[in-house]
């Protein structure tokens, strides 16, 4: 099992994609705050990346406009469906085959949203200036700064894992609540165990960026391009290092034991409280996707 897609193309794709269930998976309050305004967030974005002129980003908002009503109305209830598969399987207590069904099912509906969004992205590429491919390697180089501080990679080895040791509590802490001295304990343990492979992450976002811009060169070529995208998007595994893939698996199959090692010393307390997050974003999920009235759409 592979790792989640690496953004790179705009952060218009991941907020699309990333709110189908990565905002949840990180307790975000964008779901119930940001969602209907997810248009203006993703051209701020995008903007942030491109330094967009006036006709590009109105041209981006009406194309995202489309991308997100399919989203909200066509997609966000199959979330729904989703989460609560999922949290069926929570509530009886996590087997390996659990967290594996649940990452596949994160990877399969990004693709759904980025094979719908290749096209419009395309057409907006083509108009990107040389100018606009600077504005995005400045933003790239502040981006991968920001990665390697995160992620301590140029600390020493025990200094990065009591980072890694530390978001691992944060975020249990997200879903379950407090954690007693023990359980933290243990959790600092079993990430300990965990093999240490943000260096090589770090490689592979750079050769993605340097795919990225190898494929704007081909933006002459409107059909071509649009094609390439579409697969640069789709098959973001293809082209890594050997060695980056044999770290990604071994890395992913203990990963995955450890969420299953987390969820067998959870209290009944612990488990109610993360059902409990977990059933409220499906409430905002079916809040979300609901068509407005009538009348109320005709006001608008």
């Amino acid at each position: 099992m592979k790792s989640r897609p690496n953004p790179i193309l705009a952060r218009s794709l991941r907020l699309a994609a990333g709110l189908l269930l990565a905002a949840a998976l990180a307790g975000c309050s964008m779901v119930r705050l940001g969602y209907g305004h997810l248009d203006t967030i993703a051209a701020w974005q995008v903007d942030s990346y491109f330094d967009l002129e006036s006709s590009q980003r109105q041209e981006f908002l009406a194309r995202f406009e489309r991308l997100h009503e399919w989203h909200r109305y066509d997609q966000l209830p199959e979330y729904v469906r989703f989460l609560g598969g999922f949290r069926e399987r929570l509530q009886r207590g996590l087997a390996r085959e659990d967290v594996v069904w649940f990452v596949e099912g994160i990877k399969a509906r990004y693709r759904i949203v980025a094979k719908r969004a290749a096209g419009d992205a395309a057409e907006m590429l083509v108009s990107i200036t040389p100018q606009q491919v600077e504005a995005l390697q400045r933003q790239w180089e502040k981006d991968n700064r920001k990665f390697v501080r995160e992620y301590r990679l140029e600390n020493p080895v025990e200094d990065r894992k009591r980072a890694r040791a530390r978001r691992a509590l944060s975020q249990i802490r997200d879903w379950a609540g407090a954690l007693d001295p023990e359980q933290e304990s243990r959790v600092i343990a079993m990430a300990n165990e965990l093999p240490l492979i943000d260096h090589l992450r770090h490689e592979d976002r750079l050769r993605r960026q340097r795919e990225f811009l190898e494929l704007l060169k081909l933006r002459a070529d409107k059909d071509a391009f649009r094609q390439r995208l579409a697969q640069w998007l789709l098959e973001w595994e293809r082209g890594r290092a050997r060695e980056y893939e044999r770290a990604l698996d071994e890395w992913w199959a203990k990963r995955v034991d450890f969420f299953v090692a987390v969820d067998r010393i959870l209290t009944p307390h612990q488990r109610a409280h993360a059902l409990g997050r977990l059933q409220d974003y499906m409430h905002d999920f079916t809040r979300l996707s609901q068509r407005p009235a009538p009348a109320a759409a005709a006001s608008r």
